[in-house]
């Protein structure tokens, strides 16, 4: 049996990154309008600061005017709604980052739909889910991991998955909902399945396709895995790993990749495959917002 092909993230964030580069800075010399990204964190939760910090530099090393706004714990829904509004009011902001999760007494879910769908460069806006959902890709913006997942489903596939079989574990609104939307759209015959599913490893191994966004540490077993399927692993889990030193971890994905990589034909890792491609979709959702904005064909990624 042959081994799987190993998805790269890591080089295919790469070269979405050099592209959404050239493409800011030929918006910057044709339009005279340079990307702008701002991100709000309230807090100090110290996972958060730390994504936070890597969206900040990897905009600034795109190119990109980054704008960083870090409010205090005890920031009001008042306070947050209020700066929200001024950053969807500001020209130089063409993209809009509400760090989650909020703390415990702030309510997200108003703040994330005040951001106006343009600017939503995450991609959770009912009008933007709408859009993909309605399969209008050109004029929304694509939630950013599903967008990234899917760049490496097309790295493998194409750009028309007709015949093939998709499932999708998890039905988040962050992720399962719009990855099967874009594997419908690409052509696909989508299954969403889920915790409920009734014998979730036949219905798995029915795919194609298999993108596994659960939560749980290695459920996706090799039996669960069509022989030749592509195998798309979402999850991110943190394992005790007292084999490397006491009280050491490991990250693992949702699909148990030794056993499965002998399996599928392509596979992601965990780390290094979908990981890398959220923040760099978040890149491009800027710049395509930013072309919009100002009136350019957005680049294709």
């Amino acid at each position: 049996m042959a081994l799987a092909t190993v998805i790269d993230g890591k080089k295919a964030a790469a070269s979405v990154i050099e592209a959404v580069k050239a493409a800011a800075a030929g918006l910057e010399a044709e339009a005279g309008a340079k990307t702008g990204l701002a991100v709000v964190i309230v807090g100090d939760d110290p996972a958060s600061h730390a994504y936070v910090s890597s969206k900040s530099k990897m905009a600034k090393e795109c190119g990109f005017k980054s704008v960083q706004h870090t409010l205090p714990a005890e920031t009001t829904q008042e306070e947050l709604a209020k700066l929200v509004e001024s950053l969807n009011d500001d020209p130089s902001i063409h993209g809009i980052l509400v760090q989650l999760p909020l703390p415990k007494h702030l309510d997200s879910e108003p703040i994330i739909q005040s951001i106006r769908p343009e600017k939503d460069v995450d991609g959770l806006h009912v009008v933007n889910a709408g859009k993909l959902a309605t399969g209008d890709l050109d004029t929304g913006l694509i939630s950013c991991t599903p967008a990234g997942a899917m760049l490496l489903v097309r790295s493998i596939h194409g750009e028309d998955l007709s015949g093939l079989n998709a499932v999708v574990i998890g039905r988040s609104n962050l992720f399962g909902k719009p990855m099967a939307q874009l594997l419908l759209n690409a052509n696909a015959t989508v299954t969403t399945a889920h915790s409920r599913t009734k014998d979730l490893a036949s219905v798995a191994r029915g795919a194609d396709i298999l993108v596994a966004a659960v939560g749980r540490p290695e459920m996706v077993k090799a039996d669960w895995v069509k022989p030749g399927a592509t195998v798309i692993d979402v999850g991110i889990n943190r394992i005790a790993a007292p084999e490397r030193g006491e009280g050491k971890s490991r990250l693992v994905g949702d699909v148990a990749y030794g056993q499965a990589s002998d399996v599928a034909a392509a596979i992601t890792p965990v780390p290094g495959g979908v990981g890398p491609m959220t923040i760099t979709m978040l890149m491009a959702n800027t710049v395509i917002a930013a072309h919009r904005a100002a009136g350019q064909k957005p680049p294709k990624f």
